[in-house]
């Protein structure tokens, strides 16, 4: 199962929890994302839900924005949805996280989740959210490692992280460690905007893009 589908699955049987609201009632999914609904298609109908008719869905997205989050978090709270689900990073976790402790929370995240705050243990997760590790913030020197092994002459390679982002600190130096250990060069790009470009923090030299790999 691809992870959106798998996103929408655990939002519509989240939404099935007992004590969400009463069985004549619509369940209200109140669907948080950091960034734009182009990458989530819309696939409650296959599974028989039919927004509107027996489900409810609230979407917020925040376009990248995650400033917003928070307010959008707390406006989905104050609707008093049935279940809060969190997509797009721990951007939107959080904030979730951090607007109710009492509602339903259900999250998809890349980083690890104890670390975050937003689980106790992975045995005993505790409190009102849970959700799914994606590990992929530990697929990070992973991918440059199979990078080189792919084209070992590389010596220089470009990499866009998101300066905002609340892992980039540890993404830079889990990047920059196993560059280290293979001996190559990262030239780190700052990609932090929908639809802006933004200057790299490290600049490459005007002639040094056809190195790119």
């Amino acid at each position: 199962m691809r992870r959106r589908d798998f996103i929408k699955v655990i939002a519509v049987s989240a939404a099935g929890w007992p004590h969400a609201l009463s069985a004549q009632q619509k369940p209200v999914i109140g669907f948080l994302n950091s960034g734009s609904a182009d990458a989530y298609p819309d696939r409650l109908q296959q599974l028989g839900y039919v927004d509107g008719e027996n489900v409810i869905v609230d979407y917020r997205w925040a376009l990248g924005q995650y400033d917003q989050l928070p307010a959008f978090a707390a406006e989905l709270v104050e609707r008093r949805v049935s279940v809060l689900v969190a997509t797009g990073g721990e951007p939107a976790a959080l904030a979730a996280k951090s607007a109710t402790s009492t509602i339903p929370i259900v999250f998809a995240i890349g980083g690890d989740p104890i670390k975050l705050g937003l689980a106790a243990s992975y045995n005993r997760p505790g409190g009102n959210a849970t959700g799914a590790n994606i590990l992929a913030a530990e697929m990070d020197s992973k991918r440059l490692g199979l990078l080189h092994e792919l084209m070992p002459s590389a010596t220089r390679v470009g990499v866009l992280l998101n300066p905002n982002f609340p892992a980039y600190t540890e993404q830079l130096n889990d990047l920059q460690h196993a560059a280290r250990i293979i001996n190559l060069e990262v030239e780190i790009l700052r990609a932090n905007t929908m639809g802006k470009s933004r200057p790299p923090l490290n600049p490459l030299p005007r002639n040094a893009w056809k190195h790119w790999y």
